[in-house]
């Protein structure tokens, strides 16, 4: 059968290409002269181009791409300092064909080790396959590389034999990567992984290797707590000066500043170092006139085409407008009167009751004050399986445990009546959904319960109105990071009408603080101007 299988139409193309060596001469980054970096730049630039009009012609690398393989490869007594590399810039910017031929440079060029493991990671099996895909055609193209390496396309797996070192393409979705002992890594579209995973069992496993690389490239995560936002904050944050220096940690970062106006070209060109170049300016000045008509498409060219951390999937509400609206100096609310939105989570999720003060003068926003709980219990699992730090927010005093695995509401009543004797709450709103026992002990004590409906016709005033009062800063609450992450996670439906409601179903994750605030604002907007009799109250 031959090392690849001889018969293939891959295999054919390559051998109708050449007809001698492509490097009579040697191997050109060979040369005793190169220094480190400067052998990898020779190595990708004497690779040629497998598809497209430009297709037999050598790999040109940009002045701004030698730059970041520069610094990546900077030495110190000849060993390599850099042991994590972020590049983090929009998409179509060349990141997929830099990645696999930094690959083969592990496997078989300059920076190969002898029985090296190398790898690419993706968040699924299609992610993986396109470096794996790029690798293989060039060494088809190549005798000397063709001559030496073993492919297994059902396995996405190429062995060189002459150092003996193996390259693997994985994915999140498959078994996880236990066991390894990684010489170089490269991690394409990280802000797609579901957890982090697969990128902690891939760095944890190079303590055997003298220098390790793992390379990130990705364009942003809309979520402040993946492990994409971990590394460009920390990126940013060492670039900045606002933290020291990290020899061993390099980041790249082409992004679009948050209050940048995304259809300025100059804002296109800043971040997008291969626009007029490889990226094409009509395609991307074609998408950004359609985005201006579609709010929709709006968040993708953001995210996508300036790498900003937004959702593509249009998320309810801007992270910018969530911040602008919290406020580190909060004031003291007591005896204000006030209206409650309860969200009751099923045993083992997040509770939420948030308080919505009503403007006493002209000039005041709507004031908000969020409380959660979760089972002790819960806040170690999911701050351990999901990365969403429940523990850390416990510790600061804004998640509330609730001893056990799973809910019990008698503290959240505790709480209520605490809360009744220090502002004048003047009533709750709940979701109907299991809560019949704390409806009928709020009623018993003598508590307003106003019954709130979770269809468009209930949800769709006030979701509109908490929209139009963040974005105009009329609206104000403590700088709670429960509260700022439910409102960043709001994934709104709409249906025929034009009617919204906040989906808990579409909504990757945690939205009960966002659900709860709704309905007290709702009570706040419907009932400050009169005094609502203890009662159910029908919405």
């Amino acid at each position: 059968m031959g090392k690849r299988g001889p018969k293939s139409a891959a295999a054919k193309f390559a051998a109708n290409q050449h007809s001698g060596p492509y490097y009579p001469d040697g191997f050109p980054w060979d040369n005793p002269k190169l220094n480190r970096a400067s052998r990898v730049i020779k190595f990708i630039e004497s690779l040629p181009i497998t598809a497209g009009v430009h297709a037999g012609k050598s790999l040109r690398l940009r002045p701004w791409q030698k730059k970041i393989i520069r610094a990546m490869y900077r030495t110190v007594r000849k060993k390599r300092i850099v042991r994590t590399a972020l590049i983090t810039m929009p998409r179509k910017n060349g990141k997929s064909a830099l990645a696999a031929a930094l690959a083969l440079c592990h496997l078989l060029g300059p920076e190969a080790e002898q029985r090296g493991q190398c790898y690419s990671a993706a968040a699924d099996r299609e992610q993986a396959a396109i470096i794996f895909k790029e690798m293989e055609a060039i060494i088809l193209a190549i005798p000397e590389f063709e001559e030496r390496c073993h492919i297994q396309s059902f396995y996405r797996q190429i062995t060189d034999y002459q150092t003996g070192s193996v390259y693997k393409a994985m994915s999140a979705d498959a078994r996880k990567a236990h066991g390894l002992s990684p010489s170089f890594m490269i991690y394409d579209e990280l802000a797609q992984a579901k957890d982090r995973e697969l990128y902690d069992n891939l760095t944890t496993g190079t303590g055997a290797r003298a220098e390790p690389l793992m390379i990130v490239i990705s364009t942003q995560s809309p979520n402040p707590h993946h492990i994409m936002s971990e590394l460009v904050d920390y990126g940013v944050s060492i670039n900045d000066g606002t933290l020291p220096p990290d020899p061993a940690f390099h980041a790249t970062i082409y992004a679009a500043p948050d209050d940048a106006d995304p259809w300025d070209e100059k804002v296109w060109k800043a971040c997008n170092p291969a626009l007029g170049d490889f990226r094409s300016f009509p395609e991307m000045k074609q998408f950004a006139e359609q985005a201006k008509r579609m709010p929709t498409k709006e968040a993708t060219f953001r995210n996508l085409y300036l790498n900003q951390r937004v959702d593509a999937e249009a998320r309810f509400l801007n992270t910018v407008d969530i911040d602008a609206c919290a406020l580190a100096d909060f004031p003291d609310l007591a005896g204000r009167p006030c209206y409650g939105g309860l969200d009751l989570s099923s045993t083992q999720d997040l509770t939420a009751l948030v308080l919505c003060f009503p403007p006493v003068e002209d000039h005041e926003p709507f004031y908000v004050i969020p409380f959660a709980w979760v089972p002790s219990d819960s806040i170690r699992r999911r701050s351990k399986e999901d990365r969403v730090p429940y523990d850390v927010w416990q510790k600061q005093g804004h998640i509330e445990p609730v001893a056990g695995s799973v809910i019990d509401y008698g503290p959240i009543l505790a709480k209520i009546d605490d809360l009744a004797q220090l502002y004048d709450l003047q009533a709750i709103a709940f979701d109907r959904w299991g809560a019949s026992r704390v409806v009928n002990d709020l009623t018993e004590a003598g508590m307003t319960v106003l019954e709130f409906g979770q269809g468009f016709a209930s949800m769709s005033p006030p979701s509109k109105e908490l929209e139009k009062l963040i974005l105009e800063r009329k609206i104000a609450y403590p700088d709670n990071p429960v509260i700022k992450w439910c409102l960043g996670n709001v994934i709104a439906e709409t249906d025929a009408a034009g009617n919204i409601k906040f989906s808990k179903k579409k909504s990757a994750e945690k939205i009960d603080v966002a659900v709860a605030a709704v309905m007290a604002l709702d009570g706040a907007i419907r009932n400050a101007a009169q005094k609502v009799e203890p009662s159910i109250v029908w919405i």
